[in-house]
């Protein structure tokens, strides 16, 4: 099925002024034109575009998922490049997921505390740490 890139838009959340600079900077090279010269967009331009965002929302830069589309398309010779990029990533998140859990165990810590505090009608402040 081929989709418009408004359409595309509409699906994916991303403008279409987003889609064209990605497209630009060559993060779409498999997106085809119609006679007409529009693009035309397949369920297979939609999971690039939803890799595209995993990277990137995981703070991969622009230029580094340049690069693995660069290498996917040069074929199984990268392969090894891919995966060494991917486990890298991994790793990247899971040390923003830790950052992001301890957090999470400071909020929780807070919400005891009000919460306790709210049902005492007081907060004992010798007990409130900053």
């Amino acid at each position: 099925m081929g989709y418009s890139i408004g359409q595309v838009a509409k699906k994916t959340g991303l403008s279409v002024h987003t889609l064209r600079y990605y497209e630009k900077e060559g993060l779409l090279p498999f997106v085809r034109k119609n006679g007409s010269g529009l693009r035309v967009f397949s369920d297979s331009d939609l999971g690039w575009l939803e890799l595209i965002e995993c990277l990137k929302e995981t703070g991969l830069p622009l230029k580094g998922i340049k690069q693995y589309i660069d290498w996917y398309l040069e074929g199984d010779s990268t392969l090894q490049q891919r995966l060494d990029m991917f486990k890298q990533q991994k790793i990247r998140v899971e040390e923003q997921m830790a950052k992001l859990q301890k957090h999470m165990n400071k909020i929780n810590y807070k919400i005891e505390i009000y919460t306790k505090a709210v049902a005492e009608g007081t907060l004992h402040l010798e007990k409130e740490t900053a």
